[in-house]
Order: structure tokens, then C-alpha cells, then sequence
């Protein structure tokens, strides 16, 4: 049976420092560069019937060099909108408002974790929609390809906190018994 395999970006200056990034377009690292790299050898041989990414440079570079070709960029694939807190850290918001949860209490400015999940299960609904071709990947970010598994398996938006998710890994959304949607593989390197 035909699975969504999630593809997050590699590492850019700001990921990698914990800050922010939804709409500023920062391209990756040279580390970023080999990590996108790096997921190509990891999904060498493997064919999609469908590629959607994300309009960030940081997205589409990766599956550039993943070796992966993008059929379909959508804004709906693009990282939570962070409004003020666009480029900076959880620490620093945390010293300017104690206790606050981006799972929780979403962005002023920005985006709630409703607003982030029903773009998600757009993202999600297009994709099953696919699957009957083969497999489908969707290249994105970390925050929202966390969402996109929570509602993959039917829970909220917010516990997509609950699945960490690193830059430049691979995890799968397939199905147990046919028709049940499962968490097939998270987070993998």
C-alpha cells in the first residue's frame, strides 16, 4: 500500500540556532546542503507518484538535492506563520510571556494551532487523494510536518508537540490493516 513519506529541510542559520523561521526565506547551510543530500541516498530507488513542497527555498532546495522532483508547491505546505515571534527562540518568548506554548497558544500575528491544522489537513486530504498513483512525499518543515502527523492519525493540531522532529529526516504515514492510518516511521535518520 502506497505511504506519504515527510521530508523537513535541512539546516539553515536559523534552525539551526532555535530561531523561528516561517516566512523568511533563509536558504540552508552547507550542512543543510549535505543533510538534503544525505536524504537522497536514504530514499535512492524509492518512487513517488507525487512530490509536494513547500514554496521556501529551504524546502525545494532539499528536494533538489534529495534527487526528488517537485510536482506541486503549496503555500498550504509552508512552515506555522509565527507572526512576532518570527526569528526568534522559545527561550526568548518564554522571558517575555513565562509558560507560553506555540502547541497551545499559537502566535500573535500568526497563526493558532487550529489555523495550522486545518491547512494541514488540506495538505493531507491532497495527498491521500494521490496515493492511489503510489507513494507521495511531502517536503516541508518541522512544526508543520509535526501537525501534519498528529492529524494524520486523528489527534489535534497541539500534539504535534508531542513528536519531535529534526532537520533533514524522514518519517512515514502509512496505514496498519489496510485502511487504519499509522505513524509507519518518525524522525528517522
Amino acid at each position: 500500500m502506497a505511504e506519504i513519506v515527510l521530508v523537513r529541510h535541512g539546516q539553515t542559520e536559523w534552525s539551526a540556532t532555535g530561531r523561528h523561521t516561517s516566512y523568511t526565506d533563509k536558504p540552508l547551510t552547507p550542512e543543510g546542503e549535505r543533510q538534503a543530500r544525505a536524504v537522497g541516498e536514504r530514499i535512492a530507488g524509492r518512487e513517488f507518484a507525487a512530490v509536494l513542497a513547500s514554496p521556501r527555498q529551504r524546502a525545494r532546495h532539499t528536494a533538489e538535492l534529495a534527487g526528488l522532483t517537485v510536482t506541486e508547491v503549496t503555500e498550504d505546505l509552508a512552515e506555522w506563520n509565527y507572526g512576532e515571534y518570527e526569528g526568534i527562540t522559545t527561550r526568548e518568548i518564554r522571558d517575555r510571556r513565562p509558560g507560553w506554548s506555540l502547541w497551545t497558544d499559537g502566535c500573535p500575528g500568526g497563526e493558532s494551532p487550529e489555523q495550522a491544522g486545518a491547512r494541514l489537513d488540506r495538505v493531507l486530504d491532497r495527498a491521500r487523494s494521490l496515493l492511489a498513483e503510489g507513494d507521495v512525499a511531502l517536503v516541508a518543515h518541522g512544526h508543520c510536518l509535526r501537525v501534519a502527523g498528529a492529524r494524520w492519525i486523528g489527534l489535534p493540531a497541539a500534539a504535534g508537540g508531542l513528536l519531535r522532529l529534526d532537520t533533514a529526516t524522514l518519517s512515514v504515514l502509512g496505514f496498519e490493516h489496510g485502511a487504519d492510518p499509522v505513524l509507519a516511521r518518525w524522525n528517522s535518520l
